[in-house]
């Protein structure tokens, strides 16, 4: 490496370790709210639930008393991955969030259900491996800084990849609702904020929106660009803060936590200076026929 370059390397590797320890945090504040987001509900208690328990033999009444005992374990484990982030709760979190999404098809639900909610499993799986896999029983209840980040350009690939296939099937899955379902509660969402029909063309709204969100997924598979997870960024806060625009409880966009962290997290490794970035990183960022 000559001395110009060891300097360029130098020079960035504080702005990489800050940007990485960000990472870090997103992933970190997500869980939170997914898990906090998610308990609230058990411990307020959610009829919509009783058909996930039954896919599992539980009652009606049964289901009611577990479902406050479900809501604060959820957070308890969200506010400790807060103040006390550690692999086995991440490792439990992406577990618990991977079945309570396949309840959804197995109770009878399209599966659109359990593709939207890839932030739900996939984000806390990436956050786990960011965090380095636990070697031992004693690492899984260490306290993880926030410094502790992938080392190797592999590592860091890795979890793009999967940062980026679950952003894909969170959008796929919920352009699902709207192109495939024309899921009712899609049309008061946006009958909240005034907008009924496009404004051209004479298509329904519902399922409009739903086309864009499956163009926009697989545009994330073929070239997650800045700009694209920028604004995708932007779509998925503003569009689910439509729930509490509407009536629904906050929680209904808290608990979407990771549904925001996932193109953010992407778009902080694709921002990364050029000599800390993945092989796979450096083809995105590239315009074609450029070399990176």
């Amino acid at each position: 490496m000559s001395p110009t370059s060891q300097d360029t390397t130098a020079a960035t590797m504080p702005a990489t370790w800050n940007r990485l320890r960000l990472i870090h945090w997103i992933f970190r504040i997500a869980f939170m709210m997914e898990f906090v987001g998610h308990g609230a509900f058990g411990i307020i208690g959610k009829a919509a639930w009783l058909p996930y328990f039954g896919v599992v033999g539980i009652n009606e009444s049964l289901a009611w008393r577990l479902m406050p005992i479900i809501g604060t374990i959820d957070v308890c484990i969200g506010i400790t991955t807060l103040f006390r982030p550690m692999r086995g709760l991440i490792l439990y979190g992406a577990i618990w969030g991977l079945w309570t999404a396949l309840l959804r098809p197995l109770s009878g639900e399209p599966i659109w259900e359990a593709l939207e909610r890839a932030g739900n499993y996939g984000v806390p799986m990436a956050f786990l491996l960011w965090s380095g896999w636990p070697r031992s029983a004693s690492q899984l209840f260490a306290r993880i800084r926030s410094d502790e980040g992938p080392q190797s350009s592999e590592a860091r690939s890795r979890i793009f990849t999967l940062v980026r296939v679950s952003l894909a099937v969170l959008l796929i899955g919920h352009g699902g609702f709207g192109a495939v379902v024309n899921k009712p509660v899609l049309a008061k969402l946006y009958g909240s904020v005034g907008l009924h029909a496009l404004p051209f063309g004479g298509m329904p709204l519902v399922p409009a929106v739903g086309w864009f969100e499956i163009a926009l997924g697989l545009a994330v598979l073929a070239w997650p660009v800045a700009g694209l997870l920028a604004f995708i960024a932007v779509w998925k806060i503003a569009s689910e803060l439509l729930y509490p625009i509407s009536g629904a409880p906050f929680f209904e966009f808290i608990e979407r936590g990771g549904s925001y962290a996932a193109p953010l997290v992407l778009l902080l490794l694709v921002s990364l200076p050029r000599v800390a970035r993945t092989p796979a990183m450096r083809e995105v960022a590239a315009p074609k026929g450029a070399t990176a």
